[in-house]
């Protein structure tokens, strides 16, 4: 499969990159600058350049022609403000979204937050946050031309990933290694029977491709 994710040079799109070119799948990764390039390609993906948060719907559309499957991982990241938990969190995967339409790729794939909720109350800028991917996730999911999966994931950590996972509509509140997240959405994209589902993930005790079989078309 050819698999495009925004994001590209996040932390867990990096860990995605690597398993799934190691699976023997073709990766694209969209980053938005040239020096993130040597990173994707040391990951066995290729670099794509273009800035999601200036792009139109058609140049998106032009680099998901031909991919199977869309996934969006891109974020603002910690130390933004306000204004990009907006422009990107929510607009750019409104964007990618509508391009992955367009283009005709029907898997999509979200990486959000446990807690994301459009309604969500707060000032703070983690508050914008929350309700910036509850925005998102909202938006997705009245998209019938796409076969989208929405990942929640808990608190990520940098713990080396043990591939036991708790895959649920609800998981409640826990932490996750980013190494796991990346395993649980590699086999979410070779998974299509996981579309139309909202998943909160956290550390468990099944194995990724178990939790992943078990949730599928429920």
């Amino acid at each position: 499969m050819r698999i495009v994710i925004a994001g590209g040079h996040g932390q867990i799109a990096r860990r995605l990159e690597r398993l799934l070119s190691s699976g023997g799948h073709e990766v694209a990764g969209v980053i938005r600058k040239p020096e993130q390039g040597d990173d994707l390609r040391e990951a066995g993906a290729e670099p794509v350049l273009m800035d999601l948060e200036s792009a139109s719907v058609e140049e998106v559309a032009a680099v998901l022609q031909g991919a199977d499957v869309a996934v969006f991982a891109a974020g603002a990241g910690p130390g933004s403000g306000a204004e990009r938990k907006d422009t990107v969190d929510r607009a750019a995967a409104v964007l990618f979204a509508d391009a992955a339409e367009r283009a005709g790729v029907r898997r999509y794939i979200v990486v959000s937050t446990m807690g994301a909720d459009a309604g969500h109350e707060g000032d703070d800028v983690f508050d914008v946050y929350l309700r910036a991917k509850g925005a998102a996730d909202d938006y997705v999911r009245g998209k019938s031309g796409l076969d989208w999966t929405i990942l929640r994931p808990g608190t990520l950590t940098n713990d080396a990933g043990k591939g036991l996972v708790r895959l649920e509509a609800a998981t409640g509140r826990g932490s996750v290694p980013r190494d796991d997240v990346a395993a649980v959405l590699a086999e979410m994209a070779e998974t299509p029977a996981t579309a139309g589902l909202t998943l909160e993930l956290v550390s468990g005790g099944v194995p990724v491709p178990v939790a992943v079989k078990d949730i599928a078309g429920n």
